[in-house]
């Protein structure tokens, strides 16, 4: 391993963020699921949650457009919405999901400084009445034009580029937002070469 890919590798893994995460809902579209990785990856998300009572589990993760993102994430599959919740709760303070209602809140009013989980729905139906009555609330991104959604790669590139904003200020960048065994496992899952990195 050349010593700038070693100093990548820790670089990245320093800045991976364990209170902020992505929860996709039977979304179907490969494309949209690897677009969504290439995401998280970027901003820094490790951990991707994902419920498919519908849709077919899937056993490549961001094969068409992701840049093989999907080899740097954790991605934790779920059938059952009630222990996919209790997965989460046991993480994240709040959850919240995207829904166009008369109580959402709006992206820019969510503090993204503690620890937050944003679910995604389906790309037909969005997110399940079952899903939204067990979150905290739901939140919309406010827009200007006739149409009232985006893709939901599109949604979720948006709400978690507000969340790394949020969290640059805030120094989160800064320091190590996983522990240090976890990073040394990352980095043994990456084919980092240290016994001892930290």
């Amino acid at each position: 391993m050349t010593p700038e890919r070693r100093d990548r590798l820790l670089t990245v893994v320093n800045r991976r963020q364990g209170n902020l995460t992505v929860v996709l809902e039977n979304v179907e579209d490969p494309h949209n699921i690897s677009a969504v990785l290439r995401t998280c990856d970027a901003v820094g998300i490790q951990d991707i949650y994902v419920l498919m009572t519908k849709a077919p589990r899937h056993k490549r993760w961001g094969a068409k457009s992701s840049s093989s993102a999907a080899k740097w994430l954790t991605v934790h599959q779920y059938t059952d919405v009630n222990e996919l919740f209790k997965a989460l709760r046991t993480r994240f303070d709040k959850i919240y999901t995207t829904h166009l209602s008369s109580d959402a809140v709006s992206l820019y009013d969510i503090d993204f400084s503690g620890s937050v989980a944003l679910i995604f729905g389906n790309e037909q139906k969005g997110v399940s009445d079952e899903i939204r009555a067990l979150a905290d609330g739901n939140f919309l991104i406010p827009m200007m034009g006739i149409i009232r959604s985006l893709n939901i790669s599109v949604a979720c590139a948006v709400s978690i580029y507000e969340a790394m904003r949020q969290k640059t200020l805030a120094g989160h960048y800064g320091s190590p937002g996983l522990g240090g065994d976890r990073r040394t496992e990352l980095l043994g899952d990456w084919g980092f070469d240290d016994v001892d990195p930290f």
